[in-house]
């Protein structure tokens, strides 16, 4: 098998799905005799006949049509290689680690990747989700290359696109409360009730909350459907995004006991990447891919 040669395989396939030497020589750009002597050559090394020459037109035998079928299969694989290749020489990543945070509505941020990695096949997306100060620690500690979250915007270490505002509601179930759920609530009448909270990604987390009644029974989930989940079912009270609970709030399965002392909170959802480190052409590419784009998702978003 040392005599395996791809210009071989590649006149083998293409006698095989033309039908005859003379077509497979005129679609591989090839004399005829050279194609019949690659064939053939084959055939030696292989120890197999792979074409029934005796017709009009050639076929493949028996063992042909099953070499035939993990030929196709090698050929395909050799071409991802040189492509592979020619895309380390060039430089161009062959992978980008995108991380979602728990803020960031999912269906517009995918919207927006695959838009971009549509035409960026040679790419591979490689997509995490995160909470609270996990994607902000994935990308510092270097394991991510964007992420769609919050940041804090004095950080010098940051540079942002700024995608949309996202408001978070206090909300409860109907009848969750043995009080009229309104505007008036307080931190101290929620205090007996559990509230859930999602769960923070990092190996390092911060001692800040976010929006916890200090005093109060928690509750913890991963990630903000399984919270809504749980308010919705009466097992605790939260905040959730808006975008999330729109129909809920409508249709009066959710309640908001947003107010002066339960005000909620506005988080701006940026696409984040490090200020301080180089990036590949790709992810260039889709950082100016976000930026141009920036204004109509705002008002889409």
């Amino acid at each position: 098998m040392n005599g395996l040669k791809h210009h071989d395989l590649r006149c083998f396939d293409a006698v095989a799905i033309k039908g005859s030497f003379q077509a497979a020589a005129l679609a591989l750009n090839r004399s005829h005799p050279s194609v019949f002597a690659a064939v053939a050559r084959l055939e030696h090394v292989l120890k197999l006949t792979l074409l029934d020459r005796s017709g009009y037109r050639v076929s493949l035998t028996e063992a042909g049509e099953l070499f035939h079928a993990r030929t196709r299969l090698t050929l395909r694989q050799l071409d991802h290689l040189h492509s592979y290749a020619e895309q380390l020489a060039s430089g161009e990543e062959t992978i980008l680690r995108v991380v979602l945070g728990d803020v960031c509505p999912r269906p517009p941020a995918l919207r927006l990747l695959s838009q971009f990695f549509s035409s960026r096949n040679r790419t591979r997306l490689h997509l995490d989700y995160e909470t609270i100060n996990g994607p902000i620690e994935r990308l510092l500690d270097g394991q991510a290359d964007l992420i769609f979250h919050r940041a804090d915007p004095s950080d010098p270490r940051l540079e942002r696109v700024d995608l949309c505002a996202v408001e978070f509601l206090p909300v409860v179930a109907p009848g969750f409360l043995s009080f009229a759920p309104g505007a008036a609530v307080t931190p101290e009448q929620m205090r007996p009730y559990t509230q859930c909270v999602i769960r923070d990604t990092a190996r390092r987390p911060s001692p800040d909350g976010y929006f916890l009644v200090e005093g109060s029974q928690r509750c913890s989930v991963p990630d903000h459907q399984m919270k809504k989940e749980l308010i919705l079912h009466g097992l605790a009270w939260g905040h959730l995004p808006a975008w999330l609970i729109a129909d809920e709030l409508r249709d009066g399965r959710l309640l908001s006991i947003t107010g002066i002392d339960l005000p909620g909170r506005a988080e701006t959802v940026a696409a984040i990447r490090r200020r301080d480190r180089p990036h590949g052409p790709v992810a260039e590419s889709l950082w100016q891919h976000l930026q141009m784009q920036a204004l109509s998702i705002t008002g889409d978003f």
